[in-house]
């Protein structure tokens, strides 16, 4: 297997003045606020089950906390802004109050992410890079929110309906690349911006085994990557298994991504990952 050479940026700037290191890889613990998530829909609807839960990641080893309202799972359909801000808000106000770990939160709308940043969320993680609303750029520039910038092809109704591409990775790269020049000319900092392929995002089960395969083509980028291959549909096609029973297959795809370069993983299973993750890179570290 090829490991990763280039050095991977080891700084992310987040809003509200905070910093976080990423001279190791870190783990982001995910928490769905949503009735239909495709893996723990309905779980954490509740301010206190999903305080609990945050608090119970953070315990088991995650570095940071990822919360979303809306799915976006393939076929799940928009959630308007105003059902989006009554599931999330209340849970981010009391996560970031209970938890020392940065908050991220999962949207691509700007007056969420506005009213997120302003209850203590420090990072906006906008699956639509930037597209899906003309105002969000500015919400991220205004707040200095960390930003994660992430590939997809389509939209989550129609996203997974023969995707296609001639080089995916290339042209992941060339689109990361493409939205990171336009969030830069917007006045947002590199140094605030993450980098995220989206797998499973507008991607068959070849798009993403080559992106994985391939991965450090896009550490030439120069930011960090981030990668979600967390019990996804991929794995389970690989091998077999339903969406509970994807924890070995994650785990190799944790693995694989940390080699190639990947500094942040978007994780269900925390204390699993977490050594998986810290195990991979301290056999990098001692090559």
């Amino acid at each position: 297997m090829i490991v990763h050479t280039q050095k991977p940026a080891d700084t992310f700037t987040l809003a509200h003045g905070r910093r976080l290191a990423l001279d190791r890889p870190l783990v982001m613990g995910i928490l769905n606020v949503t009735p239909d998530s495709f893996s723990d829909g309905g779980r954490y609807l509740d301010s206190h089950a999903a305080l609990e839960r945050a608090t119970t990641m953070v315990g088991e080893g995650a570095d940071l906390i990822d919360i979303g309202a809306e799915s976006s799972r393939p076929g799940a359909l928009p959630v308007p802004a105003a059902e989006e801000l009554r599931r999330l808000i209340p849970i981010v106000r009391a996560v970031c109050r209970q938890v020392a770990v940065p908050v991220s939160v999962d949207t691509t709308k700007a007056v969420v992410a506005e009213q997120a940043i302003g209850q203590g969320a420090t990072i906006i993680n906008d699956i639509s890079a930037l597209e899906a609303d003309p105002a969000m750029v500015a919400v991220v520039a205004r707040t200095g929110a960390g930003l994660v910038l992430m590939h997809r092809q389509g939209t989550s109704p129609t996203m997974q309906v023969k995707p296609q591409y001639g080089d995916v990775v290339g042209e992941v790269r060339a689109y990361l690349q493409t939205r990171m020049e336009m969030a830069s000319r917007a006045g947002i900092a590199e140094d605030h911006i993450v980098l995220d392929p989206g797998i499973g995002f507008g991607k068959n089960r070849e798009h993403n085994l080559a992106l994985l395969t391939r991965l450090e083509e896009l550490l030439v980028l120069g930011r960090p990557l981030l990668l979600g291959v967390s019990r996804k549909a991929f794995i389970g096609e690989v091998l077999g298994r339903q969406t509970d029973e994807r924890i070995w297959g994650t785990a190799a795809a944790v693995a694989v991504a940390v080699l190639r370069g990947a500094r942040i993983v978007r994780v269900h299973d925390v204390t699993a990952m977490r050594d998986v993750v810290r195990m991979v890179h301290a056999i990098h570290e001692a090559r």
